[in-house]
């Protein structure tokens, strides 16, 4: 089906009927093929933060709704690695036509309950539906090895083969599109699925499961518990039927897991944290170094793990390029997330919009410059005005990551002072060079400590590229045939041509 356009409305009636969905159920778990309360009876409300009223309940997983996960995953495992690549193909592609058939509904349930925009959204719903038939065009290569001939005396090959049950921990900022990103080449290597999407935005999950019914996977290949990090979450990386866990989230958070998991040596896949910055020089493109670098802040509220939250500006053009960010920062529309126009909706939760505000008011005490916004929006909600700071590389503001829609303008003086202030973080995500020389471009991103550089751009991905981070955002790549370095074993077969000679221990010799 054609996509609607990026800021397409949706129709009022339309929002109130997934809302009185979303009223009238409280959203079960998915294991083995079938909707299932929570062993303990449990459930939590997930808010609509845009007004902070109560949007659902879902209900409260456990270690024993994990075990029930982990044990159908197991059991699946042994059938769905064995099916032929083209089923698996088919059943990914019906995923990916769900998903595009139901754009609407997974539009609407991702406005309400993680506060993101619907003109970026929908092109988030389309980068869902393009993982599943990426990795379906996968499926039938994924596992293609390489030969090692020795003469005519010896053959020796690989081959990939899957692991096993894979725990897919998800985050609240862009639940949608980055669970399927982990789930789509999971299925397409032959794993099986457990994931736990986060507490505060569980609700896209929930559909994503009802499409993945559909798509009439075998029971047990996809199942989903709902719930909190340090219940659902950590029996999931404890569990010992899950040798594979995947997180998106916190640098806390992943080295809490790396730990938990290290007990019975899991692989563990992290995307974590980032304070990425954006360098300006003086003979950049300025117009379309003021595009990038607004839209990489301020889109998904500043909610993303790539956001530029530090620009870098060369000393020349700094208070001219300061005052062009400071009319575009407060020109940025925020309001509320299903209207067409909005750029910025509400933060996903009262706690992370207090934290987002605490480091305001940190930055202020550090001595940092609030150029533009530096307040809450509005009466209710979890807004937060768009925000440009001014200060240096050393504040707190410029060394941890806020998650929010905060800039921060440091200057600098040459390359040699840009490279070091831009490494001078703990993290190492992503990084944008803006410069019209091209020898300058190389040398920089050689030199960021950052494991993905764009030059004279955003954050535009390519799936086949890999992603990941160094330092402190994360460990592995993913992302086209990447993905499959953790998703599956790489096994060596040798076999011999002829009769080699082999020692004879323990043999009388005659004589």
């Amino acid at each position: 089906m054609a996509h609607a356009a990026p800021g397409a409305a949706i129709s009022p009636a339309f929002i109130d009927q997934v809302r009185g969905r979303l009223a009238a159920v409280t959203v079960p778990h998915f294991i083995d093929g079938r909707w299932s309360p929570g062993v303990r009876n449990e459930t939590f409300e997930t808010l609509d933060p845009s007004t902070n009223r109560p949007l659902a309940r879902v209900f409260r997983g456990h270690v024993e709704d994990v075990d029930r996960a982990a044990i159908a995953a197991h059991r699946a495992f042994g059938s769905w690695r064995r099916l032929p690549p083209k089923s698996r193909k088919r059943h990914l592609l019906q995923i990916a036509d769900g998903i595009e058939k139901h754009g609407d509904e997974l539009a609407t349930i991702e406005c309400l309950d993680a506060g993101q925009v619907i003109r970026v959204i929908r092109a988030q719903i389309a980068r869902a539906a393009e993982n599943f038939r990426f990795y379906a065009e996968y499926v039938e290569k994924a596992m293609d090895g390489r030969t090692y001939p020795v003469g005519e005396e010896w053959l020796n090959y690989t081959v990939r083969v899957p692991v096993g049950a894979c725990g897919i921990i998800t985050p609240w900022n862009s639940p949608l599109m980055l669970s399927t990103w982990r789930i789509a080449p999971a299925l397409a290597a032959g794993n099986t699925v457990i994931l736990k999407p986060a507490e505060w935005s569980p609700l896209t999950a929930w559909k994503l499961a009802e499409i993945i019914q559909e798509a009439d996977l075998p029971p047990g290949v996809f199942n989903v518990v709902q719930g909190f990090g340090e219940e659902a979450g950590a029996a999931l990386v404890t569990h010992p039927l899950v040798p594979l866990i995947t997180l998106t989230g916190e640098t806390s958070t992943g080295s809490i897991v790396t730990k938990a998991a290290a007990d019975q040596l899991k692989r563990v896949s992290l995307e974590l944290g980032g304070k990425s910055p954006s360098v300006v020089f003086a003979d950049a493109d300025l117009d379309r170094a003021l595009d990038g670098t607004v839209f990489q802040i301020f889109s998904l509220n500043g909610e993303r793990c790539t956001a530029n939250s530090r620009v870098l500006i060369e000393r020349p053009i700094f208070d001219e390029f300061v005052a062009r960010l400071a009319e575009r920062t407060r020109a940025v529309e925020v309001g509320h997330p299903l209207e067409p126009a909005t750029e910025v909706g509400p933060l996903i939760h009262p706690e992370h919009r207090d934290r987002v505000l605490s480091y305001l008011e940190i930055g202020r005490r550090e001595g940092a410059s609030v150029i533009a916004g530096g307040t809450a929006w509005g009466t209710e909600g979890n807004y937060v005005s768009p925000t440009l700071l001014s200060g240096t590389n050393r504040m707190r503001v410029a060394q941890e990551e806020i998650f929010g829609p905060v800039l921060l303008a440091i200057p600098f003086t040459d390359e040699a002072d840009a490279l070091a202030q831009a490494n001078d973080v703990r993290y190492g995500l992503a990084a944008y060079l803006w410069t019209g020389d091209v020898g300058r471009a190389h040398r920089m991103a050689l030199g960021m400590e950052a494991g993905m550089t764009w030059i004279n751009s955003h954050n535009v991905r390519h799936l086949p590229t890999p992603f990941g981070g160094m330092k402190h955002s994360g460990t592995h790549r993913e992302g086209g045939e990447y993905a499959f370095e953790f998703y599956t074993e790489l096994k060596h077969i040798a076999v011999p041509l002829g009769n080699h000679a082999i020692p004879q221990f323990g043999k009388r010799q005659e004589g």
